[in-house]
């Protein structure tokens, strides 16, 4: 009778690092804006400024060097807002069209003519800018897949925490979910993550025939073995304790390079990833940034509610993204 095979070799537990103090909130998003602010300022089309949110967040990056600024957008409203918010417009340009859907149009004709290089959503709603974006005839497309990213900093996790699909794609296929993995590896390459580890999340660690998510998390896994996946270690399917928490990995017997050390969380679906970063958000103490992925440029899509700090840190996280693409580019043709 043959022997049982010897279970693989589990990595040594080491201490967790301490998480950081509350006083250090704000290191990873000044490291962040560090590392931005030595390179050529982007040209950023900001969509239907028309809350206070929206424009001081854009002018705060306008300020900072991040971008220089055009206000997409009603002119005499945004006149207007910034006189009640003692905003300094002084030197921006402003397109003028009348409302929030001419704005998404005129936003996304303008990158496509070169005229902006990065956009970032305003006042409105998410499907408003999104659908021109995607227009396959006069859009933003491209082979891929365009997805979302959320990039957050959370006090108790030691570096910080990328979140796919959360945004954007509501049930995505399996041949989107190829995508939204790859889109998400090309932006940690941007931020200087190397080999990201991706975690493919599921209900459990173990492939199940009846969990969907669990069947998507072990392909994805292989077609990054194989080399069809580029660019980080892939597995899947692992439970959210186990991909944050080697403790947790070690406990339930789990061989991997990716379990406990995540970087980056595939999550299965819209759903279960908005409510995993809005708890962060509002329990965890995370702070968050993020950017679509995919479009012939980066679009930061922040929820209208989110402070002008969380669209700085996107606007320094487009910044990287087009200067990574350059590097690559200038490298390709050397």
């Amino acid at each position: 009778m043959a022997s049982p095979a010897r279970p693989a070799e589990l990595p040594e537990l080491q201490e967790p690092p301490e998480p950081a103090e509350p006083a250090d909130h704000n290191l990873r998003y000044n490291q962040l804006l560090g590392a931005a602010k030595n390179l050529p300022k982007i040209i950023m089309g900001v969509v239907h400024p028309c809350s206070r949110e929206a424009l001081e967040g854009a002018l705060e990056a306008h300020r900072l060097g991040l971008i220089e600024a055009v206000l997409i957008g009603p002119a005499v409203k945004i006149r207007a807002l910034a006189g009640d918010c003692q905003l300094d417009l002084n030197g921006l340009r402003i397109v003028d069209v009348p409302h929030s859907h001419a704005a998404a149009a005129k936003a996304v004709e303008m990158a496509r003519a070169g005229e902006i290089e990065a956009l970032m959503k305003g006042s409105l709603h998410s499907d408003e800018l999104l659908c021109p974006v995607v227009n396959a005839q006069c859009g933003l497309r491209t082979e891929r897949r365009i997805s979302h990213v959320f990039v957050l900093d959370v006090p108790r996790y030691p570096k910080p925490l990328m979140i796919t699909d959360a945004a954007i794609n509501v049930a995505p296929d399996f041949a989107a979910k190829v995508d939204i993995v790859q889109n998400a590896i090309d932006l940690a390459h941007a931020l200087g993550i190397r080999q990201p580890k991706v975690a493919v999340l599921s209900a459990v660690e173990t492939v199940n025939p009846k969990l969907r998510s669990s069947m998507d998390a072990a392909a994805l896994s292989k077609m990054a073995e194989r080399g069809q996946i580029t660019g980080g270690l892939v597995d899947g399917p692992l439970a959210f304790d186990n991909a944050v928490s080697l403790a947790a990995a070690r406990t339930k017997g789990i061989a991997s390079p990716v379990a406990g050390d995540a970087d980056i969380l595939v999550v299965p679906d819209l759903e279960s990833g908005n409510m995993l970063v809005k708890q962060l958000e509002y329990l965890g103490g995370a702070q968050a940034a993020g950017l679509v992925m995919g479009a012939r440029v980066p679009i930061v899509l922040t929820s209208r509610a989110d402070s002008a700090h969380s669209r700085i840190a996107s606007c320094a996280i487009a910044l990287l993204l087009i200067a990574h693409r350059l590097r690559k580019l200038s490298l390709s043709a050397a």
